[in-house]
């Protein structure tokens, strides 16, 4: 079956693939080379809306919790959890060229590890010299897994330090693939991946602006990755900028980029980070409860910031709703929802049975 894309702003763009029985429309537009938006990939957020011009589509798990009645009834679906019945037809409503977005796929092998937490590893991913990978700060990978499965992991390092591409790994009960990371040396392991991907990536200001706006970061858990990326990125590069990072997590010892975040902190006056804990122990003294909370309580006018948002859909649903309401346009809130990913045979199961 055929899927055809249209842009209601781009008029001269109009692109056919390929989607195989099963797949997800989504799925098959990445590997045609469009990044399409999108950001769970579970039907959660709604980033990846389009509207069904021609065509019948129906979704195996159930109608996605990200569309709402009257929205599928207006026409719209949501590509990531759809399912092609026949030809296709569809109007996104952000599109980019597939010379433009260079989604590579390539071999490369984990050069080196590092437990950072109880549950979560560096891993870092060395490619052939002979070939360049550039991305964007914020932007994420996908490793191919076995039978053309796929576990996406934001990138944590900086485009300008893209030697080693630093990946934040959580390891995940029954993952075949976080497991093996986990269980044994991972070093010298040999891995495909395909690249980069995702709309999720740092706005630096305008050139004949006057001053740029303040930023405000908010992640949840490995929802970190992403920002620590556009972090350096500022840093690093010697970008004047007014951030600030509330990271979000569960105890004290999920703070696994603690040290590094205070080095950042120190590098730049114009960069404030601030710890949120949700189950703290009676010895923490710092911040406590749910992290947008913290950030609202902070800061009362939030107007004037752009905010990033990267954690578990329920975080980033909160961030949307909230924020909107205390005075950010929709056009300055920026975010990536994400949970695990069902890297193994009895998750995919289980995600099955739970939205049957």
């Amino acid at each position: 079956m055929r899927v055809s894309l249209t842009n209601p702003v781009l008029h001269d763009v109009n692109r056919d693939f390929e989607v195989a029985p099963g797949q997800s429309v989504l799925e098959a537009a990445l590997q045609a080379g469009f990044n399409l938006p999108h950001s769970c990939k579970g039907g959660n957020c709604g980033s990846c809306r389009a509207r069904l011009l021609a065509g019948e589509i129906h979704y195996p798990f159930g109608p996605p919790l990200g569309l709402s009645s009257e929205e599928a009834g207006a026409g719209l679906v949501l590509i990531c959890q759809a399912r092609a019945r026949t030809d296709l037809k569809l109007e996104t409503f952000e599109l980019l060229r597939a010379d433009e977005v260079r989604i590579k796929r390539l071999p490369c092998r984990i050069e080196k590890s590092a437990i950072l937490s109880h549950d979560v590893m560096a891993v870092f991913l060395r490619l052939p010299a002979a070939e360049s990978f550039e991305f964007q700060a914020g932007q994420y990978l996908d490793v191919i897994l076995s039978g053309g499965r796929r576990r996406s992991f934001s990138i944590a390092s900086p485009p300008h330090d893209s030697r080693l591409l630093e990946l934040h790994v959580r390891k995940v009960a029954g993952g075949e693939f976080t497991e093996s990371l986990f269980g044994a040396e991972a070093a010298r392991t040999l891995l495909t991946i395909e690249g980069p991907l995702g709309q999720f990536t740092y706005r630096p200001p305008l050139a004949d602006s006057d001053k740029a706006s303040p930023i405000v970061m908010i992640g949840g858990g490995t929802g970190l990755a992403p920002l620590y990326s556009m972090l350096r990125y500022v840093v690093e590069t010697g970008s004047a900028r007014d951030m600030r990072l509330y990271w979000g997590v569960r105890s004290e010892r999920d703070l696994y980029a603690h040290a590094d975040l205070l080095d950042l902190q120190r590098q730049a006056r114009t960069l404030r980070y601030v710890p949120v804990l949700s189950e703290p122990s009676p010895a923490w003294t710092g911040r406590t409860g749910f992290v947008h909370e913290a950030v609202l309580h902070d800061i009362g006018d939030l107007a004037p910031y752009e905010v990033y948002a990267s954690g578990p859909p329920a975080m980033v649903t909160a961030v949307r709703r909230e924020f909107q309401l205390h005075g950010v346009p929709a056009s300055r809130l920026y975010f990536d929802s994400f949970d695990y990913a069902p890297d193994s045979v009895e998750r995919q199961r289980n995600s099955a049975l739970t939205k049957s």
